[in-house]
C-alpha cells in the first residue's frame, strides 16, 4: 500500500476522538504532504532545524507537535513553529520553555514525557515525579499544560506493553482530576507495532511513522 492508503486504513480503524499524529522524522516534504492529503492534520517532529526546513514549504495547515529530546538552546526556535511540546520531563527545561515564551508574548503549550518502563536511557519523568513536575509547570505563567506521553518499552510483542500504557493513563486520569478535563486534553502513546493496544487502554493521540510512510531509508 502507498502512503495515503496507510493513511486512510489507519484513520478508518481509529475510534472517534482518536487522532492520527504522523511521525515525520527523516520523511521527504512530497511524502508528508501525500499523507496530508490523505487526511493527516497533525505531524510529529523530533529535531527542530529539520522542522524548520519543513515548515517553510508545509506551513500551518496541519498542527505540529514536537516529539522528540528538546535542547534548551533550541526552545525559541521551537516555540516558533510548533503548537505543542510533547516532550517535557524536568523543571528547567520546562523554565526555559516559559521564559521563551514570555519574550515572544505567548502561551507555550506542553505535556510531560513519563519514562513509563523506568529505562536509564530514556528520556521522560520517573512515573512517580509526574505530578510534581505538573505542579511545576503549572506554576508558570506562559505554559500551559495539555496532558502526558509516554514511549514504552521496545517490545517483541504489543501486549507486553499494556501495563505500561495503563499506568500513563492512570496519571492522565490524575492530572484530569486535578486540573480539569478541560485544560489536561492529551494522552499520546502507541506507535506503529502498539498503536492498537494504546487506542484500548485509552489514549487519543496515536504516533505512527512506519505504519504511513514505510520502512525509513537511512
Amino acid at each position: 500500500m502507498n502512503i495515503s492508503e496507510n493513511v486512510i486504513k489507519i484513520i478508518q480503524e481509529l475510534p472517534p476522538g482518536v487522532r492520527l499524529l504522523a511521525a515525520t522524522k527523516s520523511r521527504t516534504v512530497e511524502e508528508i504532504l501525500e499523507a496530508i492529503n490523505a487526511g493527516v492534520d497533525l505531524i510529529g517532529e523530533n529535531y527542530v532545524q529539520e522542522a524548520l526546513q519543513k515548515y517553510e514549504k508545509i506551513g500551518n495547515k496541519v498542527e505540529w507537535h514536537f516529539i522528540g529530546h528538546l535542547q534548551k538552546n533550541k526552545v525559541k526556535k521551537a516555540l516558533q513553529i510548533f503548537d505543542v511540546i510533547e516532550t517535557v520531563d524536568n523543571v528547567e527545561l520546562a523554565k526555559e520553555i516559559d521564559k521563551r515564551a514570555k519574550n515572544m508574548e505567548k502561551i507555550a503549550f506542553v505535556m510531560i514525557e513519563i519514562n513509563s518502563a523506568r529505562e536509564p536511557q530514556k528520556a521522560g519523568v520517573m512515573p512517580e515525579y509526574a505530578l510534581d513536575l505538573a505542579d511545576e509547570i503549572y506554576s508558570l505563567e506562559h505554559l500551559r499544560l495539555m496532558g502526558v506521553m509516554t514511549m514504552g518499552p521496545v517490545v517483541d510483542e504489543p501486549e507486553e506493553i499494556r501495563p505500561y500504557f495503563r499506568n500513563t493513563k492512570e496519571i492522565f486520569d490524575e492530572l484530569r482530576y486535578i486540573y480539569g478535563d478541560e485544560q489536561i486534553k492529551y494522552l499520546s502513546m502507541g506507535m506503529t507495532n502498539t498503536w492498537r493496544v494504546a487506542v484500548e487502554e485509552g489514549t487519543n493521540i496515536v504516533r505512527i511513522g512506519t505504519g504511513i510512510f514505510g520502512p525509513r531509508k537511512y
